[in-house]
């Protein structure tokens, strides 16, 4: 068993060890099965299968032996949250070296054993034998589990565990099918929302009306009175739960407890108004800031005063939603007997998420269990560690489990949002058309979103943290002589989290419209602009490879072609390498998209025809599951693109219900014809994000090659696009309002009426 313990070695125990008393990363048990431990969760990217099969390789047992466990904070080790698609690339790395080493160790004691050399023995699933057998000699074979026995063998991890070289593979490389998806199949899995236990309770909350705001001296003091004689009327009510500003009514069964939600009358201080959140740019531009310069390379000052041609640009970046298919549930149970908490969850962060908890209900750490089950999808943050505080106050105030699901108005109205992002660019070409100066600066308020209790409690304050997370892929990929790069980090606006490609995708959004529209400045095709400044080979080499495998056409400027109906296409280019975690981080999987648009002009509807995406992930350790990774990448950043943006009223988030926060359909889904480059001999990178950083550019460079019009705020919508096509003259003008009605004439006054009798 490798066991990673604070400020010290890991622990290797090739027994069927109690994963209670230890962390453990593998176990190897007496009768030749394997348990392997991941403090990250599967969000549905098929990690579990792809550290089954690493394991599985360094181990020489076959794929169906291992099981693995993956973020329950009372067997795996702490490795933080499942975020910038680190599992595969970061947490599997002493994974892996532990299941080398438990080999080498078993190897050891078989060559003991048998007496022969160790360097003369193979492993076929689990069974140790000569490499060669002997004609006439000694061909015994000794199995993992007899070595074992009754024995607890217990060894430091180690640094230097020689790993098994690409050419002896014979399951990772390979795809492998799903473990996880026959039972989703058939309906078999056993999502967090499907939990039940002896005796629980179901649970409803109330939230405030400052909604998605968590920021200010009113979050968590601006409850008034809660009159529980409202809901007298309703059976089973077994409590209501009032603590600062966090108000929650359990009840014996799910539809009281949902009745009771709506029907308790509650009120509260007025709400402050927030900013103009209409105009984006200008609440970024007015929200104080601290600039961080990340590069200052060159004389660029001097660089843009002595260009010959300025381009001044600025690309806003919209508030959005993880906009998970169903709404945040989970299950607590509190022992104040024990006090111990066990809660189920669909968190993407187990361990910050026990963290929190323990804070919030004032016990240690080593007394919260986060059992983890999969939910309705994250993409980053959602409600699911919210509503799991929110069943931990619940079941403490009852003493029984207790069940709580959100609404789907309070999904969309709390989850923390992916954040609003201002990029400005000041760039310079000289009279030859290259790009001399390149001056970017982006502004992203903080997305450090606090638990909900914890506020609304008043366990933790609710004031600003500014984290440093705007500058995901801020420099651009491209050799500029003169450069300079700065981040603006600020506070929070509304309440924000990470969301898939975080600050990348902006930034990378502006990055590549900007070297598109050098490059029709230029009068030089897009694609071979961007070969001039790119020095990365292996960058160098995805872009060429995907602009054969897409036919794409050398061309300048804007095409503006135009089917028989009036329809115009266009084909857009754009190329990142992703790099996340703190600066200056470190890259994850390359990806290049050509996308194919068809615009209506007279609509202003984009439709995504065909996506070509290409991807160098190193070695590919489930090359299907990569595949599945960047096709789910392309089909939610075409979402997020075309349609997808928070709204706000003047104190709170509008978009509550998918009416006004639309998704894209499946008749909507583009073609994909994914080129993914095999790289055996490097090592594997994350891909759960890298496909997606690349698309809002792609898009975008299509629909100014369709329109000659170039779009720097998002989501398309046909709104936004008919606006532009219009004062570009591209489409027909607004028809004239109509008149207002004639005003009804008034009714002559009634005549005196005489009465004759």
């Amino acid at each position: 068993m490798v066991r990673p313990a604070p400020g010290a070695p890991a622990d290797v125990d090739v027994t069927s060890a109690d994963p209670e008393t230890l962390d453990p990363f593998v176990i190897v048990a007496a009768d030749g099965t394997v348990t392997a431990f991941n403090g990250h969760v599967d969000l549905g990217t098929g990690i579990r299968t792809a550290l089954a099969q690493i394991v599985a390789e360094e181990l020489d047992v076959g794929f169906a032996r291992v099981a693995v466990v993956l973020g329950d904070t009372a067997a795996t080790p702490d490795q933080g949250p499942t975020i910038a698609s680190e599992t595969i690339q970061i947490t599997a790395v002493p994974l892996r070296r532990a299941a080398a080493q438990a080999r080498h160790h078993l190897v050891g004691l078989a060559a003991a054993r048998l007496g022969v050399p160790a360097a003369d023995l193979v492993v076929d699933d689990g069974v140790v034998r000569r490499r060669v057998p002997e004609p006439a000699g000694d061909n015994r074979v000794i199995t993992y589990g007899e070595l074992i026995g009754e024995a607890r063998i217990r060894l430091p991890l180690a640094d230097d565990v020689a790993l098994k070289p690409v050419s002896e593979h014979r399951i990772v490389g390979r795809s492998v099918p799903r473990v996880d998806l026959p039972a989703k199949a058939t309906g078999g899995l056993v999502y967090v929302h499907d939990v039940r236990v002896p005796g629980m309770l179901h649970g409803r909350v109330v939230r405030p009306p400052y909604v998605g705001v968590d920021i200010g001296d009113f979050v968590g003091t601006s409850l008034l009175s809660v009159d529980e004689g409202s809901i007298a009327h309703i059976p089973g009510i077994v409590a209501v739960v009032t603590i600062g500003d966090f108000v929650g009514v359990v009840a014996e069964r799910e539809e009281h407890a949902e009745a009771a939600m709506r029907a308790l009358r509650v009120a509260w201080r007025p709400t402050p108004t927030l900013p103009d959140l209409g105009d984006l740019a200008g609440a970024l531009t007015k929200n104080p800031s601290t600039p961080r310069v990340l590069l200052d390379q060159g004389d660029i000052d001097a660089a843009l005063a002595g260009a010959a041609t300025r381009l001044t640009r600025q690309y806003v970046w919209p508030y959005q939603m993880h906009g998970s298919i169903g709404p945040s549930c989970a299950v607590a149970d509190f022992s104040a007997a024990e006090g111990r908490l066990r809660a189920w969850s669909g968190t993407q962060n187990p361990v910050p998420l026990r963290a929190d908890l323990a804070k919030l209900l004032g016990l240690p750490e080593s007394a919260v269990e986060i059992v983890r089950l999969e939910a309705a999808g994250c993409y980053g943050r959602n409600c699911a560690d919210d509503v799991t505080a929110d069943a931990a106050l619940l079941s403490r105030a009852v003493g029984r489990p207790v069940r709580v699901q959100l609404t789907r108005d309070q999904e969309n109205a709390w989850e923390p949002k992916g954040a609003a992002q201002l990029m400005t660019v000041d760039g310079g070409l000289d009279a030859a058309g290259d790009v001399v100066a390149y001056d970017f600066a982006t502004r992203y308020p903080s997305n450090a979103a606090t638990t909900l209790a914890l506020l609304l409690t008043g366990t933790v304050k609710a004031e600003p943290v500014v984290l440093q997370m705007g500058d995901r892929t801020a420099i651009g990929p491209y050799d500029v002589p003169n450069k300079r790069v700065v981040c603006h980090d600020m506070a929070p606006i509304v309440r924000a989290a990470w969301m898939r490609g975080v600050s990348a995708l902006p930034n990378s959004f502006a990055h590549e419209c900007f070297i598109d529209e050098a490059a029709a400045a230029a009068g030089v095709d897009p694609v071979a602009y961007r070969l001039r400044y790119l020095s990365d080979p292996r960058g160098r080499d995805l872009v060429e490879k995907l602009a054969a495998r897409a036919a794409w056409e050398p061309h300048v400027g804007a095409r503006r072609r135009e089917d028989a109906d009036g329809t115009l296409r266009g084909r857009g280019f754009a190329y990142a390498l992703y790099v996340h975690s703190k600066f200056p981080g470190y890259g994850a999987a390359w990806s290049a998209w050509v996308a194919d648009v068809a615009v209506n002009r007279e609509t202003g509807e984009v439709a995504l025809t065909r996506i070509t995406v290409g991807q160098d992930s190193g070695l590919m350790i489930n090359p299907e599951g990569v595949r599945h990774q960047i096709q789910g990448n392309v089909i939610q950043s075409t979402s997020r693109v075309l349609k997808e943006e928070v709204t706000f009223s003047e104190v709170a988030v509008a978009s509550r219900e998918w009416g006004a926060y639309p998704i894209l359909t499946f008749p909507e889904l583009p073609q994909i014809d994914v080129m993914m480059v095999p790289r055996p001999e490097e090592p594997p990178l994350g891909v759960g994000e890298s496909a997606s950083v690349p698309s809002a550019a792609a898009i975008v460079n299509a629909v100014y090659d369709a329109t000659g019009v170039r779009f720097r705020e998002l989501p398309l919508t046909p709104e936004r696009v008919l606006a532009g096509l219009r004062a570009a003259g591209m489409a027909p003008p607004a028809p004239a309002p109509e008149p207002p009605p004639a005003a009804a004439a008034e009714p002559p006054p009634p005549r005196a009426r005489v009465l004759m009798r």
